[in-house]
């Protein structure tokens, strides 16, 4: 799935569905680091978050972390799926396992620091 996806420094995954609507998820190099993961938190829907502001956490045996939002944008739905089931996120994290949609109206300049999926393995040595 990683066709069109970008991604951010900080390990998190954008991808457009179009009309201003976004997927948001963790990267499977991030999944990969924490280990296996045991806990996930996530906002309500509605909740409006800000480029780089921490929007979750997600906790694994290894370690507690903070998830950013990509770009500014409001919650339009979460995944129950891994709020119940944290370990999904480790099986299938480009895949099932996205964090929340978003709808924003985000200007260009919000996407210039992300990377294109091959640029961003290539930067993680992956």
């Amino acid at each position: 799935m990683s066709e069109g996806m970008l991604c951010t420094k900080s390990h998190e995954y954008i991808l457009e569905q179009g009309g201003g609507k976004y997927i948001i998820g963790l990267t499977d190099y991030a999944v990969e680091q924490l280990g296996d993961i045991v806990f996930v938190e996530l906002p309500e829907i509605s909740s409006t978050f800000a480029k780089n502001e921490s929007f979750a956490t997600v906790e694994s045996v290894k370690a507690a972390s903070e998830i950013y939002m990509p770009i500014s944008g409001t919650i339009t739905d979460v995944n129950e799926d891994i709020i119940a089931n944290p370990e999904l996120l480790n099986e299938d994290p480009l895949g099932n396992a996205w964090l929340v949609k978003i709808e924003s109206n985000a200007e260009d300049v919000e996407f210039k620091d992300l990377l294109e999926y091959s640029d961003y393995k290539e930067e993680v040595g992956a």
